[in-house]
């Protein structure tokens, strides 16, 4: 009995523990923004388990059983028939629950199934109405999400993959080596520049460009381990406002 309850106990995830200077800073700001629809926000916003993550097929390595599961599982699709836009090639799922799927672990020359996201991280996505052959600009694009579901809506004929963080750039090339196939890797370029200056830089190179600019990130700030780097990010997040315009 003893083992068996020293071997359960590294296993067991830790709680998120909510960091106190972020919580304060948003009581502060939310509280005059939002009113009392804040409570209900906030209740959200602490409590992960209420956090709903939508589950993306993978069309280059196609899991019909997992598919078969989910519905097992009460998963529905996404969007149902209330879009004039939605690929019958993408295939998006959501629980009607609050449950997270495990993550797959990335293996060089494997492709991933499936990729969790925010369901509501498709809608730009859906709004550029993508086709084969048209040429996209993804400017923001890590972590390589929504260049991922650009590519579960159509064949582009060129897609620019440009990400001005560093360590933010090795998460995007690791999210496209996972998912897409050698072949159509060819059709892709990443790029570490500064989206600021891509516009003067590649003048009328692209039909259509997806902006996901840099945002405050509020969830994952508000369980940061590191509650100085955490009172610097509330400094660093006045400047977003103009980042976000200049980008635009």
């Amino acid at each position: 009995m003893v083992l068996t309850l020293l071997k359960a106990k590294p296993e067991r995830k830790l709680a998120k523990q909510i960091c106190k200077v972020v919580l304060d800073h948003f009581e502060k700001q939310y509280s005059k923004e939002l009113g009392d629809a804040w409570n209900t926000v906030r209740d959200i916003l602490t409590s992960p388990s209420c956090w709903q993550y939508a589950v993306l097929l993978n069309r280059f390595n196609y899991p019909f059983e997992l598919e078969k599961d989910l519905h097992l599982k009460g998963y529905h699709s996404l969007f149902q028939g209330s879009l004039p836009y939605y690929p019958k090639s993408m295939k998006c799922y959501l629980s009607r629950t609050p449950h997270r799927m495990p993550s797959e672990r990335h293996k060089i020359g494997n492709l991933k199934k499936y990729y969790l996201l925010n369901a509501a991280s498709l809608l730009p996505v859906l709004a550029l109405e993508l086709k084969d052959g048209e040429k996209v600009l993804d400017l923001c694009a890590a972590p390589g999400g929504k260049s991922l579901a650009l590519l579960q809506c159509a064949y582009p004929g060129y897609l620019h993959c440009n990400e001005y963080n560093s360590l933010r750039l090795r998460w995007l090339r690791q999210t496209l080596e996972s998912f897409i196939p050698q072949p159509l890797v060819n059709v892709i370029k990443v790029s570490e520049l500064d989206g600021r200056e891509m516009g003067d830089a590649q003048p009328e190179t692209f039909d259509k460009v997806l902006v996901d600019a840099p945002c405050s990130n509020d969830r994952s700030w508000l369980f940061s381990s590191d509650s100085q780097k955490a009172a610097c990010r509330i400094s660093q997040r006045r400047n977003l406002p103009l980042l976000q315009i200049e980008l635009l």
